[in-house]
């Protein structure tokens, strides 16, 4: 589970460079999406039916990513032939062409790389993702075990979320933006002197339930 660094890559640092094979040939991350946001995640098998039911909601959903300037990368410790086949069997059975790359990680040099193979889960990989943002930053990553397929709709808002608070340095609300307190409302970063604290709860530019709990709506 260890990198060549002794661990596996953590939030804020630039994901590793690696040479991959891949359903659409070889490719270089994260240089091969500079520019773009990329979510790379990783299923335990292919031909199973928690993966092939993922597979179908991320590709139905394709368009809602590349809107947000967003890729999608499969990975799993399958052979490459394996996902080509996997990939013909979706688009016969299911009528749903698989667009984005798969990632074969056959030998798990990656896997391990990344922290996705997890003991006490199995020798294949967990779902695992990776969000990776224009400047090749890991900003998120979420695990799910293998029993349970993961929501493609958080992933979509999470990525939502992390544009509008770079965009408008604001944080994001719990299930923002349908949050129960504010709504579709981001939060202000707190006050970092007396004085500012004070002119918060006079400020018209947004409402504050208190100095350190301030909101406002965006465009």
């Amino acid at each position: 589970m260890l990198n060549m660094e002794g661990r596996i890559p953590l939030l804020g640092e630039e994901f590793p460079r690696v040479e991959v094979r891949t359903t659409h040939g070889k490719k270089t991350l994260p240089d091969d999406y500079r520019g773009k946001w990329f979510v790379l995640f990783s299923h335990p098998a292919d031909f199973t039916p928690v993966c092939t039911t993922e597979f179908f909601a991320f590709q139905k959903r394709y368009n809602e990513f590349r809107k947000l300037n967003t890729e999608l990368i499969g990975l799993s410790i399958d052979q490459v032939f394996s996902h080509i086949k996997w990939v013909e069997w979706i688009k016969e059975k299911l009528g749903v062409e698989i667009e984005f790359p798969i990632i074969a990680d056959d030998l798990g040099e990656l896997s391990r790389k990344l922290g996705l193979i997890h003991p006490k889960k199995g020798t294949n990989t967990v779902r695992a993702v990776f969000v990776v943002d224009p400047n090749g930053v890991i900003r998120a990553i979420i695990y799910y075990p293998p029993e349970v397929g993961r929501n493609i709709d958080e992933i979509l808002r999470v990525i939502r979320a992390f544009q509008v608070s770079d965009e408008k340095k604001v944080a994001i609300p719990a299930n923002w933006p349908e949050n129960d307190i504010i709504k579709d409302a981001v939060i202000v970063p707190p006050a970092t002197s007396v004085e500012e604290a004070r002119k918060r709860l006079e400020s018209k530019e947004y409402e504050c339930y208190d100095w350190w709990f301030c909101y406002r709506k965006v465009q």
